[in-house]
């Protein structure tokens, strides 16, 4: 059922430029990209699609399940004069580290199924995806930096990126099979503002993990940088594959200088198999694969967005620094966050992630003893 937004501005029907539909755009990224769209003088109008009715202002609001087949109507008609939806960026995503994975990979590939159809037969020219430059792989021989079409390398080890590589090869085959159809896909770096993932959570803990003959290369991108390079990718400024992150990279050893807060280095087989083992006797949500992605580089040159004028307004160092104010006062060890209690008394800050690596080998020993 849609509920049409009272405080659309009529200028906008003789505008130029296109017509914009969002999904997500109740909330987090979407709902930020929503507001800088109804603000922007270069869009004619802006539909605003989600489960729920959001908060920005100046958009036409639809609620419905972004998997609900009806999607392709309200694409079509927009339920306005001016015309059709001339592009769709699809940020109706669901990463959430506690989320179960079977229903997050059923929302996120069904999802971009039901848009990419549904705005093939609406008439869209394109859609915009957004993944994560996770997608790359973090592999000790990737280049520093990666290009934008540099092989997806990836595995579905890491929490989500299944479901981004899913998406990914969707917008692979879209074109082929919707002639007429473009997809962009934008890949951010880690992504900071608001967020809540593995990577960010990293810096919620009291050490920081690094894992021996390891290379960290750590790469940020504000939120308020994605919603920039979204709009390009909207207003038709650039399109492709675009990598999407500060300009270059920060070392392991500036990282622990700039926060600091002190490394625990661990042999690779240590912290591996105790990522592993917390995993899978669901102690931590994060898997071993979340690991990889700081130890190894996957830095992008975002060169695409730069050739066609787009710059972050964000340095890696403020972006850091803006995480590590996001997540003072809270405590997470091994990915999986605990109370200023446990925090403070149960592990005990400095020790808890010995505590926890040193829990894994004691079930380990203890299974063996049993002949388990």
């Amino acid at each position: 059922m849609s509920s049409p937004e009272p405080n659309v501005r009529a200028a906008r029907n003789d505008a130029a430029g296109p017509v914009v539909a969002v999904t997500g755009a109740a909330s987090g990224t979407g709902a930020l990209l929503t507001a800088r769209l109804a603000a922007s003088a270069e869009v004619r109008r802006v539909v605003a699609l989600d489960e729920r009715r959001g908060e920005v202002t100046g958009a036409q609001w639809h609620t419905l399940d972004v998997r609900d087949p009806a999607l392709a109507e309200r694409l079509g008609s927009a339920g306005a004069a001016d015309g059709p939806v001339d592009v769709v960026v699809h940020l109706a995503l669901d990463l959430d580290l506690e989320a179960d994975p079977a229903a997050r990979t059923a929302y996120n590939v069904r999802g971009t199924q039901t848009v990419l159809t549904s705005a093939a037969a609406a008439g869209v020219r394109r859609v915009v995806l957004c993944t994560s430059a996770m997608v790359y792989g973090a592999l000790p021989d990737n280049d520093v930096p990666l290009a934008e079409d540099a092989e997806l390398r990836a595995t579905a080890e890491a929490t989500g990126v299944g479901d981004l590589l899913e998406i990914e090869r969707l917008a692979e085959r879209a074109p082929r099979a919707h002639p007429g159809l473009n997809v962009t896909v934008v890949r951010p770096a880690v992504l900071v503002g608001g967020t809540d993932t593995a990577l960010t959570r990293y810096f919620e803990s009291p050490r920081l993990l690094v894992v021996s003959g390891s290379r960290p290369c750590w790469q940020f991108c504000h939120v308020e940088d994605l919603v920039s390079a979204l709009e390009y990718a909207a207003l038709e400024k650039a399109d492709g594959e675009l990598a999407v992150g500060c300009d270059g990279w920060l070392e392991q050893e500036e990282v622990e200088e700039l926060s600091g807060i002190r490394r625990m280095e661990l042999p690779s087989a240590v912290a591996l198999g105790a990522a592993s083992r917390l995993h899978r006797l669901g102690l931590t949500p994060s898997p071993a694969g979340d690991l990889a992605y700081t130890m190894h580089p996957w830095v992008v040159s975002g060169s695409r967005l730069h050739d066609a004028g787009w710059r972050p307004k964000w340095t890696n160092e403020e972006v850091l620094a803006e995480l590590l104010a996001e997540v003072e006062g809270r405590h997470t060890v091994a990915g999986r966050r605990l109370g200023r209690k446990d925090a403070a008394t149960t592990l005990g800050a400095a020790g808890a992630t010995v505590a926890l690596v040193g829990t894994a080998a004691l079930v380990r020993r203890a299974r063996r003893r049993r002949g388990l």
